[in-house]
């Protein structure tokens, strides 16, 4: 018989040589159950021996060669049953053959039958390891921190503490905190990955009472948070916590743990953790940095409002100067021009009103109160604007013309707001117009209506905006001034915004620059 034959009728359990013992033991039991059913006078149903030769074949043969054994056997028995009795047999001698064929094949499919079961057996095995080794082969190479643990200690004393009627965990804990140590003395490490010990040290394969205290670091509560999650049959806990490193370094870490449905599965519980102390560290570091920005932020508000204030009460106050200086010029006169003396003082008056209004503004803004909003008529406030650069424009002479459109609806806004808006632009225009000794001196102001809005444009005849002074505009601290803040246009704009309207600048066609604010009919804020 070649070898590929063996191998269709013979399995691999044993070695060769009991393979071979076993099958000439079955062979021989076959030839003499043959012998003594044909050639010896005794009655019965002697082929039933045949059984024995199947059933210790069993251990070596396939199931080819199961069904060749068992054809084998059925072919003797017959052959026997022929040769002894004849083509007459009697009823009795046929049926001691009818119950050697039924017991022969009843052994043969019980057989067959047991080495399916065992092939599937085996085949269940097989699979079974190599998920196992699937499993250990992804345990051993994850890089998350991976533990396993006996929980099944810990999971059936806190079944016993339920029983005893404990319905809250963490409360009796802090009435017993000595539950904690006995907890950690309950569970067992099973094993551990490569990154698991990377994490803490060689402490994360040990299971005893004493490492697991000292993996544990002091004052947290996430063992306490599992633990009751344990205690009320959560499926999953996830939690940060602290560990204790072999080099006594703190790490913070996310623990995960999914708890099986099983109570026997308790014995071999998965714990995942995962280093987050960059993290942490990255998290705390942006918190403080955020911090300090709002502290930074606040000393940048208070430093703008502070050259706000010093920007917006400069011209109140250098028109309180100059009144001053000229109602001592009518006192010195002889006799004194009462008349004249009463309309400086009254300036006087007007622009000390009109510092205080822009401090009191100021504090609004500081303190987020609403300023108090009125109807306004912009060709008055533009007429009443330029009374208060009055002295600034006959200085320098400078004309201004004023070109209100038809139909323009009044607006409601705050006025010292709007005011000081205008009074910056047309303090601009005259000191554009000075800068450069433009030999025509005037400024135009026109008013007129702009898609639901109100538009207000301040032309100078100065030289214009430099191609560089276009993009830097509105940046606060940029100007072309020596004496300059650089802070006028930006503070417009953005009290403009606030109220819902708009400031842009560009060039006349015609030569000169035009400043034009837009403001909602009725502020949208107010």
């Amino acid at each position: 018989m070649s070898a590929e034959r063996a191998g269709v009728l013979f399995n691999q359990r044993g070695g060769t040589g009991h393979r071979v013992t076993v099958a000439l033991i079955s062979a021989f039991l076959m030839a003499i159950v043959f012998v003594i059913d044909t050639f010896t006078e005794i009655e019965g149903a002697i082929a039933v021996l045949y059984v024995m030769a199947l059933l210790l074949g069993s251990e070596i043969l396939t199931r080819t060669g199961l069904l060749l054994t068992s054809i084998v056997c059925i072919f003797l028995t017959v052959l026997s049953y022929f040769l002894t009795h004849g083509p007459d047999p009697d009823l009795q001698t046929f049926i001691r053959l009818a119950v050697a064929l039924a017991a022969l094949a009843i052994t043969m499919a019980l057989l067959l039958r047991n080495d399916a079961f065992r092939a599937e057996l085996i085949e269940r095995n097989a699979e079974i390891r190599e998920s196992e080794a699937r499993y250990r082969s992804i345990f051993d190479g994850a890089r998350v921190a991976l533990w396993e643990r006996d929980y099944s200690r810990l999971h059936a004393y806190l079944l016993e503490l339920k029983a005893a009627g404990v319905t809250d965990l963490e409360d009796h804990a802090r009435r017993h905190p000595e539950i904690i140590d006995h907890c950690i003395g309950l569970l067992r490490t099973v094993a551990a990955n490569e990154a698991a010990r990377e994490l803490v040290g060689t402490s994360a394969d040990s299971g005893s009472r004493e490492s697991m205290a000292d993996f544990i670091a002091s004052g947290d509560k996430t063992f306490l948070h599992l633990m009751n999650a344990m205690f009320t049959g959560q499926a999953y806990f996830e939690g940060k916590g602290r560990i204790t490193t072999d080099s006594g370094e703190i790490r913070q870490v996310l623990l995960s743990i999914s708890f099986p449905e099983d109570t026997a599965a308790f014995n071999r519980v998965v714990v995942g953790m995962v280093d987050i102390t960059q993290r942490e560290m990255t998290e705390a570091a942006l918190i403080e940095a955020r911090a300090e920005f709002a502290k930074a932020s606040k000393a940048a508000t208070i430093g703008a409002l502070s050259a706000s204030l010093a920007h917006e009460l400069n011209q109140p106050l250098g028109a309180i100067a100059v009144n001053a200086q000229t109602l001592l010029r009518w006192l010195d006169r002889d006799p004194p021009d009462l008349s004249a003396i009463r309309r400086s003082a009254e300036r006087i008056i007007r622009d000390g009103q009109r510092a205080s209004d822009i401090i009191h503004n100021t504090r609004n803004l500081l303190t987020q109160q609403e300023s108090k909003a009125e109807w306004i008529d912009l060709s008055t406030l533009i007429d009443e604007t330029r009374s208060l650069v009055e002295h600034d424009l006959k200085r320098d002479g400078i004309a201004v013309t004023v070109r209100p459109g038809e139909g323009v609806p009044q607006v409601k806004s705050v006025r010292v707001e709007i005011q000081q808006v205008m009074i910056n632009l047309m303090t601009n225009a005259i000191q554009a117009i000075n800068g450069a000794k433009c030999p025509v001196r005037e400024i135009i102001v026109e008013i007129e209506p702009a898609d639901g809005m109100v538009g207000v444009s301040v032309r100078d005849s100065g030289p214009g905006i430099s191609p560089e002074g276009m993009e830097k505009l509105f940046t606060p601290f940029y100007t072309t001034k020596a004496q300059g803040l650089g802070m006028g246009l930006s503070i417009c704009r953005s009290t403009l915004e606030s109220r819902g309207g708009k400031l842009d600048g560009f060039n006349h066609p015609d030569g000169g620059a035009v400043f034009k604010m837009t403001l909602p009919i009725e502020d949208p804020h107010l």
